[in-house]
């Protein structure tokens, strides 16, 4: 389970800084598809993130309810 949270938080991370450096050039170009990719990049993020949490939470049910 371990390496699932490591893979999970290196990739939350690489989306975030993705979505941060693609807001900063949209901030300094203003250049319209760079906002919708950092939009889309945060969307991975959080995609991500509710990811882990979903088996963090039913990974231990299904084990229980597998072995009882």
């Amino acid at each position: 389970m371990n390496v699932f949270r490591w893979m999970m938080g290196s990739l939350a991370l690489l989306l975030a800084l993705g979505s941060v450096a693609s807001f900063a050039i949209y901030l300094g170009f203003e250049l319209e598809h760079w906002r919708l990719r950092a939009r889309t990049l945060w969307r991975g993020v959080v995609m991500v993130l509710l990811l882990w949490f979903n088996v963090e939470i039913w990974a231990p049910v299904v084990w229980t309810l597998t072995h009882w």
